[in-house]
């Protein structure tokens, strides 16, 4: 499968606890910290979730 790099863009304070944790999930922990992780449906809606936070780039 494809793998997508995941960036933290913007900042978690004052967003809702589900957000958060999604954030975590993800394994991003900082303001401009990236993970890459395969491209699946799930992945995909947690990305939809947040998608005003981070930004997605195929890797």
């Amino acid at each position: 499968m494809a793998k997508i790099k995941i960036t933290l863009t913007r900042s978690i304070i004052g967003r809702p606890e589900t957000q958060r944790k999604t954030v975590k999930a993800l394994g991003l922990t900082k303001m401009h910290s990236s993970v890459e992780v395969e491209d699946n449906p799930a992945i995909r809606g947690q990305i939809n979730k947040i998608s005003h936070l981070v930004t997605v780039t195929e890797a």
